[in-house]
């Protein structure tokens, strides 16, 4: 079991809450404490005995406090091996004392980076000696506890407590295992930042928050969440989450995120993509018409709104069995009678900017790309046709287009007075995508007549606008960019259609 009794220590920390008990109990098993700076002091404040690690190295600490424990003294009293008899005999020849604990916590880099602090103040949170400290007491882990977070603070001291000063191989190993955990992902974090502009090719990615769930897509699948949901969203309610409803609260939170500020708006999606979805002067109106969209699809769905959750609109959502439902906010009123449910989920989402890149596994390595943060306006618009769209029909085509792109491709976003009508998703071909959005549409009794289409990508053919007129679609936004542009800008011209152009194209695989 290799038990070790610690009996000397180097406290050295930038946090100091929750330090006291630890340098307490530490005291009352009468462990030789070492200390410096502000660690030193607060120890004193204590009434402890604390033996100030210049009077070890014989040497003052200098520039500005950057240098203060790299010193042969510090670093041969947590390195040397205690079943190496010339490592115990350089300890005597050089007074060299045995250091068996090692606490640090670490200077604030990334709480400084996010603050916004200037570049000198975030070069000076580098800590230097604290990650060095770590790094050496993690490798000596058969001899030496390194305890080098403010969040192992409760667990250590409880180790402390229990065993009366006493660690096993195993203990200190899982503390070693958390210390090199704590240095990579602080230099993970320098790196990135000094990286910011993509002068190295390079991807590094470090997430210290991490929780598995009951399963992966599906349950002979492992899952794991690494982030902090807690800092996005407050669940107010419900069962833990899934991993496939992570995916859709992902897809949903993204989709609504195109229509904040705007007038009451309210999605709901199954596998990712929208079902129903509409803005209506109120939020209640919001969801009875994007319920409308598809009523069979939202069943288990997620439903996510724009504005706070009235209990008007709670009322209505009570009675459809669904997953996960999310906003800004809930009445008093409409929490009470959503909780009535016991595992439906209530998610207060809060105002957190999303990462600016996505990430995900392909082949034996990893694709990284930008988010796709364009939001298609009638600002941008060309219109390719001799017919211009109406007023309403842009409205409804920038709406449509706001959904298509959150929509996996090939994809076919049929709107009609700020209500999605139907969609076409995930489709091999742009025409079945088409005629999967025609023929769900006609299934729930939409009236196609003067509504608009809106595609994630260009038409090779004129077949699409041809169906479309068929079914009583007037307008068309479409990203062009095609060699055969012209073969559905003819049809349109021929047929009385408008068609716009918008240069982008939302591609979502």
């Amino acid at each position: 079991m290799n038990n070790k009794t610690i009996s000397t220590a180097l406290i050295s920390v930038f946090s100091k809450d929750g330090l006291e008990p630890i340098v307490k109990e530490l005291d009352r098993l009468g462990v030789t404490i070492y200390s410096t700076g502000g660690t030193e002091s607060f120890i004193k404040a204590l009434n402890i005995n604390v033996i100030p690690v210049e009077k070890v190295t014989s040497y003052p600490s200098i520039l500005g406090g950057r240098v203060k424990t790299l010193h042969p003294k510090i670093f041969g009293g947590i390195l040397n091996r205690q079943n190496n008899a010339q490592d115990i005999s350089e300890l005597a020849d050089y007074n060299i004392p045995q250091i068996d604990l090692v606490i640090v916590d670490l200077y604030p880099f990334e709480k400084t980076v996010a603050s916004g602090s200037s570049h000198e103040d975030i070069i000076e949170k580098i800590d230097i000696g604290g990650i060095s400290l770590i790094r050496a007491a993690a490798k000596n882990y058969e001899d030496v506890v390194c305890v080098a977070s403010v969040d192992d603070y409760a667990e250590f001291l409880e180790l402390l407590q229990s065993k009366k000063g006493e660690t096993t191989s195993a203990d200190r190993k899982r503390f070693a295992a958390k210390a090199f955990n704590v240095s990579s992902h602080y230099d993970t974090s320098i790196f990135n930042y000094f990286n910011s502009d993509q002068q190295e090719t390079v991807l590094k990615i470090s997430e210290t928050n991490g929780k598995e769930l009951r399963y992966g897509e599906n349950p002979h699948q492992k899952g794991y969440f690494y982030g902090d949901f807690n800092a996005m969203f407050d669940q107010l309610h419900g069962k833990e989450l899934s991993y496939n409803n992570l995916l859709d609260v992902d897809a949903a939170v993204n989709l609504m995120n195109e229509f904040k500020g705007e007038a009451p708006t309210f999605a709901i999606l199954k596998h990712n993509n929208a079902c129903g979805f509409a803005q209506r002067p109120t939020l209640h109106q919001a969801y009875v018409d994007a319920l409308a969209g598809d009523p069979v699809s939202a069943f288990g769905g997620i439903l996510i709104a724009n504005t706070e959750i009235d209990e008007t609109t709670a009322q209505e959502i009570n009675s459809l069995f669904c997953e996960v439902v999310i906003a800004p906010s809930f009445s008093a009123e409409a929490r009470e009678i959503l909780e009535s449910k016991k595992n439906r989920i209530l998610l207060v989402q809060k105002d957190v900017e999303l990462s600016q890149t996505t990430v995900r596994t392909c082949l034996n390595g990893i694709l990284v790309q930008d988010r796709d943060n364009i939001t298609d306006a009638i600002s941008d618009l060309t219109y390719s046709t001799n017919n211009k769209p109406t007023q309403n029909e842009l409205e409804d085509l920038i709406f449509a287009s706001k959904i298509c792109k959150h929509t996996k491709s090939n994809t076919i976003v049929l709107v009609k007075n700020q209500q999605l009508c139907a969609s076409g998703t995930g489709q091999t071909s742009r025409v079945d995508a088409l005629n999967q959005a025609i023929h769900k549409a006609q299934s729930f009794n939409f009236d196609l007549k003067g509504a608009v289409m809106a595609s994630d990508a260009f038409f090779p053919f004129p077949d699409c606008v041809e169906i479309a007129k068929n079914a009583g679609i007037t307008a068309v936004i479409q990203p062009g960019g095609s060699i055969k542009d012209d073969l559905s800008v003819d049809y349109c011209n021929a047929n009385n259609m408008a068609m716009v152009m918008t240069g982008t194209r939302h591609f979502k695989h």
